[in-house]
């Protein structure tokens, strides 16, 4: 059966609650306001009617900006928690301010037992009909991904300043940073940001491309200039006229290619491979590297005068590690996109969550954030994004706390039982997104029958299709 807690003064509203759902559901009462946190902690609570005062106190000035801190805090102790607002008809406006920062609903004292099965039905009803328009919207559109341009952190402060200054003038770029810190970003940045952003943006990753085609990749090549080339072909420079040329990974280039660069970089010209007309370059350069440039030239194998040409104008991009005050921020970012790309209800992230992402040494930086957000999101069947869904390596260092909360008021038994349905909820996610959601490859790996699983499916209220 599910739980309904009702956390109001109103006696008379508590009564009406209960009179509407008494059938079905097993309805508790919060007798104070300091035992709410407590009962949605200890409890597995499904709905929530919680008078206004008691979700959030600051009368003066209750905006959705303002209520969403204290919705946050009760889904952080119950992510999938239903929240009904109870209000007085004079406070609608407020009740309003709730609804737009995420309460499901509200209702007016006196409370109505048939409005408030109408409410709770109702708002039951939205949730379908708003993954059904999120799925349509999903399938008529094809949403681009923003850049993550919002920052905390005073290095990448002066990274957008230096974007900034840059960006109008057409000086060759040299953009450097360990894998995975978004130097394809900042490029895709200055372009956008260029007087040449109507132009084309052609990223190239030299290291993907073989050794003896990289010169025909960039510059093109004449019909018949080498075996297999049955045609003309336009270069990645050519390509690139009027817009950005984004040299990703330069230091993996051959010694041949890059004499040519830099002849292109001179004399502002090039050929394609088997021919002799001059073509002008009129593409603006902005080349990447993850690795030390000064350390390739002085092992001989990047050309020194090419550093020179294209370290015109150096930007940095620290990795995550140096920027911990942005992973909040990043992480929320990452949540927005896949919320408007994909029909699913979640809210936020678990404070827990975001102080293990905090303390996390990120080898991978910021495309190793995006990637776990995306996993979890996949995984994820609350309102937040919850410790579950996230790899136990996140909470290496403290992880019998930030998975599972104490609570030491508890018997020794009931902490166990806690810990074992923690367990095996995780276990039943993680196994399976690695079947892809298919019950019966699930049950075996686990050692049970399908029988077994659907019925712990249905008991930690976990859909198999959201890991297909």
């Amino acid at each position: 059966m599910r739980n309904i807690l009702v956390a109001t003064d109103d006696a008379a509203a508590a009564g009406a609650v209960e009179k509407s759902f008494s059938e079905t559901f097993a309805v508790r009462r919060a007798q104070r306001r300091d035992a709410l946190l407590p009962m949605l902690e200890k409890e597995n609570i499904d709905v929530l009617f919680i008078d206004l005062d008691w979700l959030d106190r600051k009368k003066e000035d209750r905006s959705s900006t303002t209520m969403k801190p204290a919705l946050s805090e009760l889904w952080a102790k119950a992510p999938n928690l239903e929240i009904i607002v109870l209000t007085p008809q004079d406070n609608i406006r407020e009740a309003v301010s709730a609804v737009k920062a995420g309460a499901g609903n509200y209702l007016t004292y006196p409370v109505n037992p048939a409005e408030a099965t109408y409410v709770l039905e109702s708002l039951q009803e939205s949730h379908k009909i708003q993954h059904e328009l999120d799925y349509l919207r999903k399938a008529a559109c094809d949403v681009g991904q923003a850049p993550i341009l919002g920052t905390e952190s005073p290095h990448m402060k002066k990274v957008f300043e230096k974007v900034a200054m840059v960006a109008p003038t057409k000086s060759t770029v040299l953009i450097t940073g360990e894998t995975g810190t978004g130097k394809g970003v900042i490029a895709r940045l200055i372009h956008s940001s260029s007087a040449s952003r109507k132009g084309p943006f052609v990223a190239v990753h030299c290291g993907a491309i073989p050794e003896n085609l990289i010169e025909s990749e960039l510059f093109g090549h004449e019909k018949g200039s080498f075996t297999g080339a049955v045609k003309r072909k336009a270069g990645r420079f050519e390509i690139a006229a009027g817009g950005t040329i984004f040299l990703d990974e330069i230091g993996t280039i051959s010694q041949a290619a890059q004499v040519r660069l830099l002849q292109v970089l001179q004399d502002k010209v090039f050929q394609r491979v088997g021919g002799e007309t001059d073509i002008p370059m009129h593409a603006r350069i902005i080349a990447a590297a993850n690795v030390d440039l000064e350390q390739l030239i002085k092992q001989g194998a990047f050309r020194q005068d090419l550093y020179f040409r294209l370290n015109v104008f150096p930007i940095e991009i620290p990795p995550l590690r140096e920027r911990r005050e942005d992973i909040p921020l990043l992480a929320e970012g990452f949540l927005e996109q896949l919320r408007r790309q994909t029909p699913k209800g979640i809210g936020g992230i678990h404070p827990t969550v975001i102080d293990a992402l905090c303390n996390y040494s990120w080898p991978g930086n910021v495309r190793e954030l995006e990637n776990l957000i995306e996993r979890a999101f996949i995984l994820e069947t609350s309102h937040m994004l919850t410790p579950e869904s996230f790899p136990a390596d996140l909470f290496a260092q403290d992880a019998p706390v930030a998975s599972v909360p104490l609570d030491l008021s508890l018997p020794l038994a009931e902490v166990r039982n806690q810990a074992k349905e923690h367990a095996e909820r995780r276990y039943l996610k993680e196994l399976l997104g690695e079947c892809k959601g298919r019950i019966g490859r699930t049950a075996q790996r686990a050692g049970i029958t399908p029988r077994q699983l659907h019925k712990l499916l249905t008991r930690y209220n976990i859909n198999k299709v959201e890991f297909r």
